[in-house]
């Protein structure tokens, strides 16, 4: 089976939880020019970026000579809302039928039962990949917050793989309780951070702190949105990644919200989405609470309604969906742990983007003229070194008057 590597990080960490229960699971190949050929091949041009990129890595594997469509499935979650992420496995279906290859399985989990839709190992296996989700958001919030600091370059990516494989082996193992992989996780964990910190770095005050927020394949896979990351951080910034968990416990509570909405406030099915959220509640406390002191000032939100509560004046969630009510509540929130800026990372012509784009001239507007940008991708090359040059000089220049200052690790000078 292979997944969508939206990052390589999380398509490893989620093949190691699948490989936990018996099924054969890695990353889909990387991108290049090649997965823009082939994507755009299949497409009419007006799909977004992400689906692009997806098709076109699942087609090298299909357009392989060695391919065998009885022994092979691809990942390809869905959602509702006006993302069209909801079309891509029919789009997909529609080409291996096309191409004679309809044995190939697409599986599909969806988001509107949390996506529980896993089968007999469901229950197993979503805890499993909820402990890759955390362990994932974790090890990438300790390479950013590192590597704008280190003093030989590179340091932290190392580490950074270094600690990917170890997860992964803990992840991957068969018939282990959930209590023992999380244990395993933590301490894995926090070797990691002490290798972290014991990189040759200069920890000095001062570095612009970019949030990013943005549709969410976009934001994470380097290859669609140019390696922006990597141009932050050697132009002097420092960035902030919004976590894949935000999602998880987005679609959390909307489930938690259809379940009202039917009527069943006080029901069995309630009361399955609290315990459900008490579990996945604690495994996050269990796997951070080492880490606190080390994390501190890039804690994230205690509870998605945090979030959802900071958006509700310019985009409220009983009236909009998904990404855009994430995006807008979490450039607050960013705003209130000191960032210096945001910026959004969308495909072109994304819906999220768009209806953002309306309203983050009112959120800079009330929260003391706060930078926001959207950077939109196509898969066509732009001058992006310009643009972050010039956001980052704005980000600067508020950095100087901001009220909401920033609070650093004790190891900063």
């Amino acid at each position: 089976m292979y997944i969508p590597r939206m990052s390589f990080s999380g398509a490893k960490l989620a093949a190691s939880a699948f490989q936990s229960i018996g099924v054969e699971a890695m990353p889909s190949p990387a991108s290049d020019g090649k997965t823009l050929e082939l994507g755009s091949k299949y497409l009419t041009g007006e799909e977004c970026l992400p689906e692009k990129i997806t098709l076109g890595n699942f087609l090298k594997i299909i357009e392989d000579p060695f391919f065998d469509p009885e022994k092979t499935a691809f990942l390809l979650p869905t959602a509702g809302g006006p993302c069209r992420f909801g079309q891509y496995q029919n789009v997909l279906k529609k080409i291996l039928r096309e191409k004679g290859h309809s044995q190939a399985m697409v599986i599909s989990p969806t988001s509107t039962d949390g996506y529980e839709g896993f089968g007999a190992s469901a229950q197993d296996l979503f805890r499993t990949s909820w402990h890759a989700v955390l362990a994932g958001d974790i090890l990438r919030k300790m390479q950013l917050k590192t590597r704008p600091y280190e003093l030989e370059k590179g340091s932290a990516n190392q580490i950074f793989h270094q600690a990917l494989e170890e997860l992964g082996e803990i992840l991957a193992t068969p018939q282990l309780k959930h209590k023992v992989r999380l244990y395993l996780l933590r301490e894995c964990l926090v070797k990691t951070q002490q290798r972290y910190l014991d990189i040759p770095s200069n920890y000095k005050k001062g570095k612009p702190l970019i949030g990013i927020v943005g549709e969410i394949y976009c934001r994470m896979n380097e290859f669609s949105n140019e390696y922006l990351v990597n141009k932050i951080e050697e132009m002097g910034g420092e960035a902030w990644m919004t976590d894949i968990a935000e999602w998880i416990w987005y679609t959390n509570d909307e489930q938690r919200w259809r379940i009202i909405r039917a009527g069943k406030r006080f029901s069995k099915d309630m009361l399955a989405a609290k315990i459900k959220f008490k579990i996945l509640k604690s495994d996050e406390h269990f796997l951070l609470n080492p880490l606190k002191k080390y994390l501190r000032g890039y804690e994230e939100p205690h509870n998605i309604r945090e979030i959802l509560e900071y958006s509700r004046p310019f985009l409220p969630q009983e009236g909009a969906l998904g990404e855009m009510v994430l995006n807008s509540g979490k450039s607050i929130y960013l705003f209130k742990k000191g960032a210096d800026g945001i910026i959004d990372i969308s495909p072109f012509s994304c819906m999220n983007g768009v209806v953002c784009e309306t309203v983050y001239p009112q959120i800079s507007k009330q929260f003391d003229n706060f930078p926001i940008r959207i950077f939109y991708f196509d898969g066509t090359q732009t001058d992006l070194d310009r643009d972050v040059g010039i956001f980052l000089e704005l980000a600067k220049n508020y950095q100087q008057k901001k009220k909401h200052k920033r609070v650093y690790p004790k190891y900063f000078d």
